[in-house]
């Protein structure tokens, strides 16, 4: 197998422990890379160096990490307007320091109450990216003004203001945010209010250009200044359902009056001396901890991008996303079989029926089949302050931009998360009212000991519970340093048709040796997700860790630190 040089370093560190010291930890600095930044202090990683600058004056000014991730995922939601948005949804996990707990919060939202299978078979629709059907009632702004009161130190007023000047001055925008915002520009060209942001006077906006979104920075202020209250029960609540109604929509002022995230029990597994933490469903975190236990029952002797590492993984996540479809959903409206799943048998039992030469039947079981990439657009960031409270956050609109429905007076770019449920009566992610879909995106928590170790997140739609497995075994099976284990090239199973996407860092030598073993390998379209993480070093000797963080060159982003 050829690996290419840049990375092989952390390859070679198979079965050596990180702590080692020699020549093999060190990249090849001739090449292309980065390397990960070190801090003794505080430190925030995502996928915009705005959003992470926020971050770090909000911990300068007294903030923790979750106020500093908050205001991080404001800025975002303005300077990232593909990825992410207030008409989004939100999870987080946030690990106070010294403590052995770890909080979750579920800020996914709700079908609305009038939206039934029924009601679309009557209309003869379905659940389509543009539909406001796949308009659910938004969880952010909740999760963000309840995390904040119950667990913040700076008032919401004040981790708003860098998003909110954002929005009204403008910003230049970046390069993958360009790259992605080109390849909508031709989807929304009937939608005048999105055209009016986005593609203002007609131009397909490029890298450096200003974007200004007034609109936004006016429901930004309102939110600063009333809180959540503003969007779910003011003006902005009136504007959305005036908007969605407008276009056939079901939604009520009730149903965003009601709107409400919840505090969850995380669920949690152990992997190579670590405690790994997830939200637990209507989230594909369980799907995460499944992959985790999985790869425990496959260890392989074999380099992180040969075709035996590779199969393996394929092979496992194959089954578990088809767990994935069979049993993750709302659980207030399914019973979700949790400690089933995470049980060391029912891993050993799926891992039986793994044949490690061939590639098994692929089996769908109530899936939705979905057109289009599968990878889509959310932001991940993580911080850790100066206390070592640390904070895994992650927002997203679904797919780029959303639905694409767009308020016509307080800017708000509305997400088509509705499109994770399926119309089969039979399936346990149905569409019912009041309801929440099977949701893709997950924070992680690492601790050992009871002590934070690492948070971190791997955005990209279906993509994520694999990714967090791909991650975490090639730190903690393969030694790669938080920025390595990013770098490396990913793969994905899709769970709708079955194909292998490979991104083009697999050289056509082990393409082709997957290919023999029956995987139905293509290469993908689209970088597969990305990724942001900080890992915590503890020494006898030092009072606080160090810190070394780690951004996804998939994005435009950076981890920084003071």
């Amino acid at each position: 197998m050829h690996m290419p040089m840049q990375f092989q370093n952390c390859a070679m560190l198979h079965s050596k422990k990180i702590e080692q010291v020699n020549m093999a930890t060190f990249r090849n600095f001739e090449l292309p890379g980065r390397s990960a930044v070190y801090t003794a202090n505080a430190m925030a990683a995502t996928s915009q160096p705005l959003a992470t600058l926020a971050a770090l004056d909000i911990l300068r000014e007294g903030g923790n990490a979750l106020d500093a991730a908050i205001a991080a995922c404001a800025v975002q939601c303005v300077v990232e307007p593909q990825s992410t948005g207030i008409g989004g949804d939100c999870f987080c996990l946030y690990a106070p320091h010294n403590k052995e707990e770890v909080i979750a919060y579920n800020g996914s939202g709700r079908a609305p109450a009038g939206l039934s299978i029924d009601y679309l078979a009557s209309k003869n629709q379905t659940l389509e990216r543009q539909s406001p059907h796949s308009v659910i009632v938004p969880g952010a702004v909740d999760a963000w003004d309840t995390l904040n009161r119950d667990h913040g130190r700076m008032p919401l007023s004040s981790l708003l203001q860098p998003a909110i000047r954002y929005a009204r001055d403008g910003f230049p925008i970046a390069p993958r945010v360009a790259r992605d915002m080109s390849l909508q520009t031709d989807i929304f060209t009937d939608n005048a209010n999105w055209m009016k942001i986005f593609r203002p006077d007609g131009k397909i906006l490029e890298s450096g250009d200003m974007l200004f979104q007034p609109q936004l920075a006016k429901s930004l202020d309102l939110i600063a200044q009333h809180g959540s209250d503003a969007f779910y029960r003011g003006e902005i609540a009136a504007d959305m359902v005036k908007t969605l109604q407008s276009l056939g929509g079901v939604h009520t002022l009730n149903d965003f009056a009601d709107a409400r995230g919840e505090y969850v029990t995380p669920i949690s597994t152990e992997f190579r001396g670590h405690t790994v933490y997830e939200c637990p469903p209507n989230g594909q975190g369980l799907i995460a901890l499944l992959l985790l236990n999985m790869m425990s029952q496959l260890e392989v002797d074999a380099d992180v991008l040969s075709a035996e590492r590779m199969h393996l993984e394929m092979e496992a996540c194959r089954l578990a996303y088809q767990v994935r479809s069979s049993y993750v959903a709302d659980p207030s409206f399914s019973q979700v079989p949790v400690e089933q799943i995470l049980s060391v048998d029912y891993a050993k039992q799926l891992c039986a029926s793994i044949d490690r030469k061939r590639a098994g039947v692929y089996a769908r079981d109530h899936v939705a089949i979905r057109k289009g990439a599968e990878h889509q657009d959310t932001v991940t960031l993580s911080v850790v302050d100066d206390e070592g409270n640390a904070c895994s956050f992650i927002n997203t609109l679904f797919w780029p931009f959303g639905s694409g429905i767009t308020t016509g007076n307080t800017g708000v770019v509305l997400t088509n998360r509705g499109e994770g449920f399926v119309l089969d009566p039979d399936s346990p992610n149905c569409l019912e009212p009041n309801k929440r879909p099977l949701h893709t995106i997950i924070p992680g928590m690492v601790k050992q000991g009871g002590r934070n170790v690492m948070p971190f997140g791997v955005m990209g739609g279906e993509y994520q519970a694999m990714g967090h497995m791909q991650f975490l075994t090639r730190m903690f099976d393969y030694g790669c340093d938080v920025q390595q284990a990013q770098d490396l090239p990913r793969y994905m199973v899709s769970p709708f048709t079955g194909e292998v996407e490979v991104e083009s860092g697999i050289d056509a030598a082990t393409r082709a040796t997957l290919g023999a073993m029956g995987h139905n390998i293509v290469s993908a379209d689209n970088p597969i997700g990305g990724s942001q993480a900080i890992y915590m070093q503890y020494a006898q000797t030092a009072a606080s860790p160090v810190l070394s963080g780690g951004s996804d060159p998939r994005k435009d982003g950076i981890a920084a630190g003071y």
